[in-house]
């Protein structure tokens, strides 16, 4: 068996970091929400989560992933686009953070996952449980508002800015990211 050089374990997990291509987003409806099958099966995951989070003896790193993918994505749709975006009627709405929670979670999960990288267990602190929390609401009312092709566009979006950040292409907010 041959071994891989670093730069191709690096694009190896480079490409296949990306859930959906262009066609997939192309392909997706314009006007409908995402088929309810797969929007349960995300949330489920999402809940699934931070209970573990909150409660379990011992979350996991894929706890905390979902954790993250849906605050990442919440980033993205309150970013892209100054968060200006067509919902299922065609109506342009602003995906906004009134509340102020994208942050709290972003730093929250943060500090959880470098807890567990020092061998601790993937814990939120009461703030960070809210902002988890209330992030994952916003995001299950955005899954009923904006079609599917948007929803995979942010996907889309959100991945390819962590493929830069993953490459040294950082900006002025970001946080160091914790791959566990």
């Amino acid at each position: 068996m041959r071994k891989q050089s670093a730069y191709a374990r690096k694009r190896n997990h480079q490409a296949q970091a990306c859930t959906y291509s262009i066609l997939t987003e192309l392909s997706a409806s314009p006007t409908e929400p995402m088929p309810l099958q797969r929007r349960s099966y995300q949330l489920t995951r999402m809940w699934q989560g931070l209970t573990a989070i909150e409660r379990a003896p011992e979350p996991t790193k894929d706890d905390w992933r979902v954790c993250s993918d849906a605050v990442n994505l919440m980033e993205t749709l309150i970013t892209a686009n100054h968060g200006y975006w067509l919902d299922c009627d065609g109506e342009v709405v602003r995906v906004e953070d009134t509340q102020g929670l994208l942050q709290d979670a972003i730093t929250a999960l943060a500090m959880a996952g470098k807890r567990n990288l020092k061998g601790g267990n993937i814990r939120l602190d009461g703030q960070g449980l809210v902002a988890v929390r209330g992030i994952l609401e916003d995001y299950a009312t955005i899954l009923e508002t904006l079609p599917e092709r948007t929803l995979i566009k942010a996907h889309r979006l959100t991945e390819k800015r962590i493929l830069d950040i993953l490459r040294g292409k950082t900006q002025p907010h970001d946080i160091e990211i914790i791959d566990l």
